[in-house]
C-alpha cells in the first residue's frame, strides 16, 4: 500500500447508463462489462487500493442490484453504495449526494470505466503526492491524445508549465484528454445545488479561479467506451506485456 497524502477515499462514479456500450450494456451495468477478464470497476478499484484507499463510495443507478452483488465480495477498498436508483443526478449532483460519507478531506474521484497502463509510478500515488489544497480545488488526470487507445477526440484541455488548466478553444486541438480520474476538495461543493449537475461546472469556476490543475499520466490511457474499444484496450494490454 502506497502512501497517499492523507486520501484515502475515493467517490467512483458508477451509475451512468452505459448507451454507447450497448447491446453488452442491455443487461450488465458498463463497470461490469469485463476486459482482459476483469470487470472494469474492479480494475480502477485495484488501483485505488493499491494507492492506499481504504473506502470507496460507489453510486449506483443502472441495474444496481447487479453491480452492488458483484461489489459485495470485494475487501478492499471497503465499499460503501450511494443510491441512485430513483433520480440519476449525473457527476456533479452523484458526488454532492455522497460527500457525507467522503468525510472532510481531499478525495479521488474515479469513474468507473477509467482505464489505464500505469508508468514507472502509479498515476494515483503520483497524483496524490502533486496535491496542494493551498492552491487547487481540483488536480485532474490527464493523457496524451497522441499516444491514448480508442480515443478520436480533440482534446479537452491545455496546460501551462505549472500544471494550470484551461478549456480547449472552439475549434482547435489540445494535447490532454481528461482521464476520468481526479482529486477534488469538499470545499468545492458549497453551494451547488441538489440534483443534477455536471462537474465539468465545478472545473469551470476552479479555472476561473486558477485553481484547476492537471497532471499527466506517464503510462497509457485506454478509452474503452463502446465494444469495439474492448479489443482494442486488450491488444494494448498484451503489448505492453510482451
Amino acid at each position: 500500500m502506497s502512501e497517499t497524502n492523507g486520501i484515502d477515499r475515493a467517490m467512483v462514479l458508477a451509475a451512468g447508463l452505459g448507451k454507447r456500450m450497448r447491446p453488452l450494456t442491455d443487461t450488465l451495468p458498463k463497470p461490469l462489462v469485463e476486459v482482459d477478464g476483469r470487470a472494469l470497476i474492479d480494475h480502477v478499484l485495484d488501483k485505488a487500493a493499491q494507492a492506499g484507499v481504504m473506502q470507496a463510495v460507489v453510486n449506483v443507478h443502472h441495474l444496481a442490484d447487479k453491480l452492488e452483488a458483484h461489489l459485495a465480495a470485494r475487501r478492499e477498498p471497503e465499499i460503501r453504495i450511494s443510491d441512485e436508483r430513483g433520480l440519476l443526478l449525473e457527476t456533479g449532483g452523484g458526488v454532492r449526494r455522497a460527500l457525507p460519507l467522503l468525510g472532510d478531506g481531499p478525495f479521488f474521484v474515479l469513474n468507473s470505466d477509467s482505464f489505464w497502463i500505469d508508468g514507472a509510478r502509479p498515476m494515483l500515488s503520483r497524483m496524490a503526492e502533486a496535491w496542494d489544497g493551498k492552491k487547487m480545488d481540483v488536480l485532474l488526470a490527464l493523457a496524451s491524445t497522441a499516444t491514448a487507445t480508442g480515443y478520436d477526440g480533440r482534446g479537452d484541455f491545455l496546460m501551462d508549465a505549472e500544471g494550470h488548466l484551461s478549456r480547449r478553444p472552439a475549434g482547435e486541438v489540445a494535447a490532454f484528454a481528461y482521464m476520468g480520474v481526479a482529486i477534488m476538495a469538499p470545499a468545492l461543493f458549497a453551494g451547488t445545488p441538489e440534483g443534477t449537475f455536471s462537474l465539468n461546472v465545478l472545473f469551470d469556476a476552479a479555472i476561473e479561479r486558477e485553481r484547476l490543475f492537471g497532471l499527466r499520466l506517464d503510462g497509457r490511457w485506454m478509452h474503452v467506451g463502446t465494444p469495439q474499444a474492448i479489443g482494442e484496450a486488450e491488444t494494448a494490454i498484451a503489448d505492453s506485456t510482451a
